[in-house]
């Protein structure tokens, strides 16, 4: 049965998903490389308006999530299994 905690957990890592699925990509990538589109790779671009929120917002709910496995790893006695 899941507990308080692993359903804030759950939640928490489908908002990191939405908010990664949500940001643009920082580059052209391998098709920009082939077609020679990528010809501005030095300009300083900034992040702007929702842009700018969104990567912030991505920031801190990994930084909640980062926060939240270790308190409930710490809370429930959750350890990596020994080997012998």
């Amino acid at each position: 049965m899941l507990k308080w905690y692993d359903i804030i957990f759950i939640i928490v890592s489908l908002i990191i998903i939405i908010l990664s699925l949500l940001q643009g990509g920082k580059s052209e990538g391998a098709s920009g490389a082939i077609t020679g589109g990528g010809l501005n790779v030095f300009a300083k671009q900034k992040e702007r308006g929702s842009e700018k929120v969104v990567t912030w917002l991505t920031f801190g709910f990994a930084v909640l999530f980062l926060f939240l496995a270790l308190i409930i790893s710490v809370s429930t006695g959750a350890s990596a299994p020994v080997s012998e």
